[in-house]
């Protein structure tokens, strides 16, 4: 399970998202996180479905490695699901048992949901997936630039940001070499109830906090050896400039995002 997250990580590629602005890119990902929420129909979630897909074989990432990510929300997809199911009220499906409990509306609302939250997580992920981790960071300071007039320290905080996902699949590895060392000493992750499985996981947790504060203080160290004090002074070797690239995937993303709209509500 620990293997299937794949947010933070990034796979290099030569495709149009690619070469695109992060600040292009960030903005689009809103966008279509938007787009998610405002559409309702079958019709329209089909049709975002079927961009997304076109959008994966564009970036020349492997479908199955996109798809492998869905894995890490599974269970929160199945619980809230189901909470849906028995909760919503309505007309109950036909037949005895455990099905007259369970609505049509539930499951209407349970199928929504999952393309929604599925549709969430591959847009996120293909975000960091065509992104280098020092791009992101440069295009979050950029757009949150006018808030350094407040006194926000918007280098800082696009900083912290840009490490914690570029440490998403570091610490993700980490935790599975601990917990390969704990089961070769003999302790069993898989067997017992859920609180007797979460309590078998504290003997993870210690060496895990343990390498991420050594992590932290290396990472520390390394960064004050070559001199770094902040946005104060600081230049940037590739400037962020837009370029026809930009300009073509944002009049696709804007033009799908208005027909879907103008197919949903008129």
């Amino acid at each position: 399970m620990l293997k299937d997250i794949t947010i933070g990580q990034y796979f290099p590629g030569v495709s149009p998202l690619h070469r695109a602005d992060p600040r292009v890119k960030i903005i689009l990902t809103t966008l279509f996180m938007v787009l998610l929420f405002l559409v309702n129909s079958y019709w329209s979630l089909a049709a975002v479905l079927l961009f997304t897909t076109l959008v994966i074989v564009v970036s020349g990432i492997p479908v199955r490695y996109t798809l492998k990510g869905l894995k890490s929300v599974l269970l929160i997809v199945v619980f809230a699901g189901a909470v849906n199911l028995f909760t919503t009220a309505g007309t109950p499906l036909s037949g005895g048992g455990p099905l007259h409990y369970i609505t049509w509306e539930g499951v209407d609302i349970t199928i929504r949901m999952t393309f929604r939250i599925s549709l969430l997580v591959i847009g996120a992920s293909l975000l960091t997936f065509t992104s280098s981790p020092i791009s992101l960071t440069d295009g979050i300071e950029k757009l949150m630039g006018p808030f350094k007039r407040i006194g926000i320290p918007v280098h800082e905080i696009a900083m912290m940001m840009s490490i914690a996902l570029r440490f998403i699949p570091t610490l993700l590895e980490e935790t599975d070499k601990i917990m390969k060392a704990q089961a070769a000493r003999g302790a069993d992750f898989d067997t017992g109830n859920l609180l007797q499985r979460a309590r078998s996981f504290v003997p993870v947790l210690v060496p895990l906090f343990v390498s991420a504060f050594r992590r932290a203080d290396d990472l520390a160290v390394a960064m004050e050896s070559r001199c770094y004090r902040g946005s104060a002074g600081r230049t940037r070797m590739k400037q962020l400039r837009l370029s026809p690239v930009d300009f073509k995937v944002s009049a696709v993303m804007v033009l799908f995002t208005l027909g879907v709209l103008i197919v949903e509500y008129i």
